[in-house]
């Protein structure tokens, strides 16, 4: 028997029943895992449609983080004169470049899940999380071919005798990724539900990430911040995730307890909005797409 008391006839087998939920907080685990083969076609469909008929292909993945880091380096680091705190500026560039992108693009494209798959949620049943999901996925590929370059780069400065050293705090930098994706996934969520009544906030959304990477400490350290504002820019949940990934990976960085913590906290509550505001919406959002 179903939530909705409905009775199974006698000598009916049936393999799926769709069942309505009514806790906000409630997510099939079992059954998204079920799904799983389709999460991973929806992953390889999305990783093909992006560089299908075009010349570079997934070289893009490299090209786009790399003209990035010149144009920063030229702009910020040579004309500007930013303080990159003794680092290499194109390596200081590049992991403020590759952590912010991570979370940007899961943002932006969880933001409009809800309109760009309208038309496969009105005619097919599977558990609606495995779009946002499957966006985390995709763009965590990208992240891991991305981070392959910093490596390289990291290996290159290594060898022409740069003094740098990652430390300690590398061992945060696996939860770092997990707190930029659900970062991502947590506003893109909400966003998205938002966006079912609403369509011009995706463009507003779009424009206040990329005014938010200057809020963030990508272009230039936290420690360069004038003291007045440091505490401005400490309340961005990303400052801690960009700077921890600095201090892990180049020994460089600024760290603090309470700031990485707040972001932890930060992180997990928007989250939980977010799957809170996704329940809600998936319920009844065809009829308003």
């Amino acid at each position: 028997m179903s939530q909705d008391n409905t009775q199974v006839p006698s000598g009916q087998q049936w393999d799926v029943v769709i069942e309505p939920h009514y806790r906000l907080f409630h997510i099939n685990f079992k059954e998204v895992y079920r799904y799983r083969d389709l999460l991973g076609l929806i992953v390889k469909r999305d990783f093909v449609a992006s560089y299908k008929q075009t010349v570079l292909g997934p070289l893009w993945f490299f090209i786009q983080p790399l003209f990035t880091m010149v144009m920063y380096t030229f702009i910020f680091g040579k004309l500007a004169g930013f303080s990159t705190d003794g680092l290499p500026k194109p390596l200081f560039y590049l992991v403020g470049i590759t952590t912010w992108n991570y979370f940007s693009e899961t943002l932006n494209k969880t933001a409009n899940v809800f309109k760009d798959n309208a038309s496969i949620f009105g005619k097919v049943y599977f558990p609606r999380l495995i779009m946002p999901l499957s966006i985390v996925v995709s763009n965590l590929v990208k992240f891991g071919v991305q981070f392959l370059l910093l490596c390289f780069v990291m290996l290159y400065y290594a060898a022409s005798g740069t003094v740098f050293s990652p430390s300690l705090y590398l061992v945060l930098f696996p939860f770092v990724v997990v707190l930029m994706a659900a970062q991502g996934l947590g506003f893109g969520m909400i966003v998205s539900a938002m966006t079912t009544k609403y369509r011009d906030l995706v463009f507003l959304v779009t424009f206040g990430v990329q005014l938010a990477m200057y809020a963030t400490p990508v272009i230039y350290p936290f420690s360069s911040v004038p003291q007045q504002y440091q505490w401005m820019i400490a309340l961005n949940p990303m400052t801690a995730i960009v700077e921890v990934s600095r201090k892990g990976l180049l020994g460089h960085g600024y760290f603090d307890i309470q700031m990485f913590v707040s972001c932890i906290i930060f992180t997990v509550s928007i989250l939980l909005i977010g799957i809170v505001v996704f329940n809600k919406v998936e319920k009844n959002f065809v009829d308003t797409i």
